[in-house]
């Protein structure tokens, strides 16, 4: 369990903070963006069908949408291609992915179409996009954090009619298979109890950690002394490590309700499934102990808050494969690579973290997770160990803004410094309901 409390606070000084016109400006629901298909009517021969290399030359055009909204539209190159851009406007900005802009990309030689890309909402990294497949079919792909949530499913309209096609009527033609709610949070989850829940349990954390500090296999027992893991004694320099903090989280969560902290030894018992055969063989080299401390966690929180019947793995271990491909950019350009879903005993890749939280946030709020790191390493044989854990609460801001609080070893990280610690890593999550008051 490695990573004390002051490396974390050193990395945490990297966190980007998202910038403030993002913070305070909320997004509309997908379906009441303003239309602007008579606008791509009115440019078509100009701007959309026209010569490439005319288009390039193009100086950007303002225009507004029926009740003034402005839109800029404007020609960019890159990579050989020539993209056309509606911007709409941000705050006095056009960046090009605020919510309902629309962009349609060309081969800047030939003209040929390669994609339309629509951002639904106002984030750079989610968006819709349509692709051309023969004379009268398209594709569309729905992407969201590098995840392709869907890929390739075939909608009966030719391509050239999605240049002035309303949005929405092109979103109607993949029916219940467009995932909409991943680009409408619910106002009520992220206004009201759910992610109320999860930001005042972040902001206790947070308020508590000053106070916390990092000690190698540290926890708190039931009867609130610090004692080491491994053997119950107490602790001459009273700390946490990672595994000890996803207990002081857990116990602020139930305490309330049981009036006590949870028992250590409980928690180090092994909890099927686990493992091959040949993994049993090598238990001396608690490999596992990650594994089991977060499900128990888990497992005693489902128990609490839920019912006995409730605190089953297969209720609290997070399973569910949302997709299946990632754009890859780690070589200057994107490739797509397959994502292979959840392995058991092991989770998911720590790649794909950042859209696994979001689609979780969407489908399941009201839950914070315990994340167990392991990867294959050692003497050999080598075994899949699990080394280190975490606390990640994703939710929403009040402007329906997606955050993820990362929490490791008594001090707070960010997520993207959390995958890049852990590259080619996987990550087993189990889910852990936030409720009512938080009592550390």
């Amino acid at each position: 369990m490695t990573l004390n409390k002051y490396t974390l606070k050193f990395l945490a000084v990297g966190i980007l903070l998202l910038p403030l016109w993002q913070l305070f400006s909320a997004d509309v629901t997908s379906s009441a963006i303003q239309d602007d298909s008579a606008l791509r009517l009115s440019i078509q021969k100009t701007w959309l069908t026209g010569d490439p290399a005319e288009v390039q030359r193009k100086r950007p055009l303002s225009q507004s949408l029926p009740g003034g909204s402005p839109v800029q539209i404007r020609a960019e190159s890159r990579s050989g291609e020539v993209m056309v851009i509606l911007a709409r406007e941000r705050n006095g900005a056009f960046p090009g992915w605020a919510q309902g802009s629309w962009i349609y990309t060309r081969n800047g030689k030939s003209g040929d179409p390669l994609r339309i890309r629509v951002f639904l909402r106002s984030d750079p990294q989610m968006y819709v996009q349509f692709r051309p497949l023969g004379q009268d079919k398209s594709q569309l792909d729905v992407v969201i954090y590098e995840a392709y949530v869907v890929r390739g499913l075939t909608i009966g309209i030719p391509f050239e009619r999605l240049l002035t096609l309303p949005v929405e009527e092109a979103l109607a033609a993949a029916g219940d298979r467009f995932p909409r709610r991943y680009f409408d949070p619910d106002p009520r989850f992220y206004r009201t109890i759910y992610d109320t829940n999860s930001k005042n349990l972040v902001s206790r954390i947070r308020a508590a950690l000053p106070g916390l500090n990092y000690e190698d296999d540290g926890t708190l027992d039931e009867n609130n002394n610090y004692v080491f893991i491994e053997t119950l004694t107490p602790q001459n320099n009273p700390g946490l490590n990672c595994s000890g903090f996803a207990k002081w989280v857990v116990d602020g969560i139930l305490r309330p309700i049981t009036g006590k902290r949870l028992a250590v030894t409980p928690l180090k018992a092994p909890v099927s499934p686990r493992t091959s055969s040949l993994q049993a063989n090598y238990e001396n080299r608690d490999s596992l102990f990650g594994l089991d401390w977060t499900r128990n966690l888990a497992l005693e929180a489902a128990r609490v808050l839920r019912s006995p019947s409730f605190a089953a793995i297969e209720n609290v271990e997070v399973r569910t494969e949302t997709f299946a491909a990632l754009i890859d950019r780690s070589k200057g350009s994107a490739a797509i690579k397959s994502y292979p879903g959840f392995l058991l005993n092991a989770g998911f890749s720590v790649e794909g973290l950042r859209p696994l939280l979001y689609t979780l946030a969407i489908n399941e709020p009201g839950y914070l997770y315990l994340a167990s790191v392991n990867r294959e390493r050692g003497p050999a044989p080598p075994l899949r160990q699990h080394y280190h854990a975490a606390v990640l609460v994703p939710y929403f801001n009040e402007y329906g803004v997606f955050q993820t609080a990362v929490f490791e070893s008594a001090a707070e990280t960010n997520l993207a410094g959390f995958i890049g610690r852990h590259p080619g890593a996987m990550v087993n999550l189990v889910r852990v309901p936030v409720e009512g008051a938080f009592d550390p």
